[in-house]
């Protein structure tokens, strides 16, 4: 038997919760997501003020991202476009730093990036899903959202290096290296 809201409003954590669709799991982890940036800004030493006010502008932007489907399309191309130029300065600022794949450490707020990278992904697969249901997912939406994750890993190598945290390459025993 299929699981059926509580009695009352307060009972109720999400007016969507017990939909089938893949739209409500996009919704739980943009939302999840949403609060790891919270935690991350929360937790970033003072030093990193550059890095502060990047995702106090993205913060929001995740929870419009949230919405972007069952409502009003509220991430833009300028928004890519903004994250993009964010994504590229500590590109290369960390440009030395590694050139393959790296174990996910670091101090705080290391450890919350690497779950925001995370739930970035996990976005990016219910969209696909999303998609496969037939509903439309606007390109610039999983555009931004694999570019998030490529910026929070960016932010990781450029706090590690600051704080000189050394990297620890992975080497995968089941894919060869490329040459």
């Amino acid at each position: 038997m299929p699981l059926k809201p509580g009695k009352t409003i307060d009972e109720i954590c999400y007016p969507f919760i017990y939909e089938t669709s893949y739209l409500c799991d996009f919704e739980v982890v943009t939302d999840e997501l949403c609060g790891l940036i919270g935690a991350v800004i929360a937790l970033l030493p003072e030093k990193f003020n550059d890095i502060y006010q990047d995702l106090d502008t993205l913060q929001p932007l995740v929870f419009h991202l949230n919405g972007s489907i069952r409502g009003k399309l509220a991430v833009q191309e300028e928004d890519l476009n903004w994250l993009l130029q964010r994504y590229h300065h500590y590109k290369e600022l960390t440009a030395e730093c590694t050139n393959g794949f790296v174990l996910p450490r670091g101090p705080q707020p290391v450890a919350q990036l690497n779950q925001a990278r995370s739930a970035a992904k996990k976005a990016i697969r219910s969209m696909v899903r999303i998609d496969q249901e037939g509903i439309e997912v606007p390109e610039v939406l999983h555009r931004f959202c694999n570019l998030m994750c490529n910026y929070f890993f960016v932010l990781i190598l450029y706090i590690n290096k600051t704080l000189n945290i050394q990297e620890v390459p992975f080497i995968s025993k089941s894919y060869r290296l490329k040459k």
